[in-house]
């Protein structure tokens, strides 16, 4: 995975570059969208959970901000995963000519996405810092950890990807199933709630979703200001390489294929 990033660096960072700009081409704010996106949700969830529902977060502050800034960190995670893992079924399918092209390094493509969906979670997580400062009058200097914290869910996000682009080639409905799962798996994720206010006999099948572990660990870190344990992380690693390690394998595999299909 390195290997691949590191030989096609340029590549990657000017596709990245031009899927961002293209995202925002034509519209009169450009990508100031990207701003204001973030800015925007951040204070509909502060009106909705804050005033209208007074929703508690378990050992914060009763205030109607304090809900929201624990519940964007959240939606910032899950909206990565949400957005590599929808784009990924059609990035093959829609790029037919980059197939045809031998040279053309097709493992690179979930990482485009991925970057591209990196500036987008780091856009909403300085909103969320320059909000939560303005509220509670300090940051946690746990959030300096922010890259180590996200290097797991990026490379299990490449697994993920490399799966789903390939089986998007093969079947065409993949991209609708992964609309309806992700749209499941944020009530099966504690985006809303804490995992500790899961009845006992349930919270198993939480922690045996991935998404569980990226969430409460971004989550400590940037709300609650505890750094998870190492051998927590280090298994998170372990496990998310293994993963992508499989999906690249799988990738590769699958994609002798490609041509033929498409």
């Amino acid at each position: 995975m390195l290997f691949w990033f590191s030989k096609n660096t340029a590549l990657v960072l000017s596709m990245a570059r031009r899927d961002i700009i293209g995202r925002y081409k034509g519209s009169v704010l450009g990508l100031f969208w990207s701003l204001f996106n973030p800015l925007f949700m951040l204070a509909v969830y502060t009106f909705a959970f804050g005033f209208i529902f007074k929703a508690k977060w378990p050992g914060l502050a009763d205030n109607p901000y304090s809900f929201a800034l624990t519940l964007f960190p959240a939606l910032l995670v899950f909206n990565f995963i949400t957005e590599c893992a929808t784009r990924a079924p059609g990035l093959i399918v829609g790029n037919p000519s980059y197939v045809k092209k031998v040279v053309f390094p097709l493992e690179i493509l979930p990482l485009v996405v991925a970057v591209s969906s990196l500036f987008h979670f780091f856009v909403g997580f300085i909103v969320w810092c320059l909000i939560s400062l303005g509220v509670t009058g300090s940051l946690h200097l746990s959030l300096v950890l922010i890259p180590f914290i996200l290097l797991p869910l990026v490379i299990f996000s490449l697994g993920l990807s490399w799966i789903l682009a390939s089986l998007g080639v093969y079947l065409r409905d993949i991209q609708q199933v992964i609309g309806v799962l992700m749209s499941a798996l944020i009530f099966l994720s504690p985006v809303f709630y804490s995992i500790e206010t899961v009845p006992e006999q349930f919270r198993s099948i939480l922690l045996a979703n991935p998404i569980t572990h990226f969430v409460n660990m971004t989550r400590s870190i940037m709300v609650f200001g505890d750094v998870p344990s190492f051998g927590y992380w280090f298994m998170s690693l372990v496990g998310s390489i293994a993963f992508a390690l499989f999906g690249a394998w799988w990738f590769a595999t699958t994609r002798k294929g490609f041509a033929d299909v498409l």
